[in-house]
């Protein structure tokens, strides 16, 4: 994690990696290139965020709501 990087943006990138290594080692050999790695990485960046972020909201929400009772 870069000293500059918050906690949760070195998480993010941290899994993000894994899920891009995890779907690029299931990709067969013949579509290997340049293209499909970098949609790959954009893609796992992007899914991680979403689901981090729709995690934290539904948690966030759980957490207000049992604050409320």
């Amino acid at each position: 994690m870069d000293s500059k990087q918050t906690v949760l943006e070195g998480i993010i990138e941290e899994v993000a990696t894994d899920l891009y290594n995890k779907w690029s080692a299931a990709l067969p050999e013949h579509e290997r290139n340049q293209e499909a790695f970098s949609a790959l990485s954009s893609n796992a960046h992007e899914t991680t965020f979403f689901v981090i972020q729709n995690f934290m909201d539904r948690f966030n929400q759980a957490a207000e709501e049992l604050k409320d009772k």
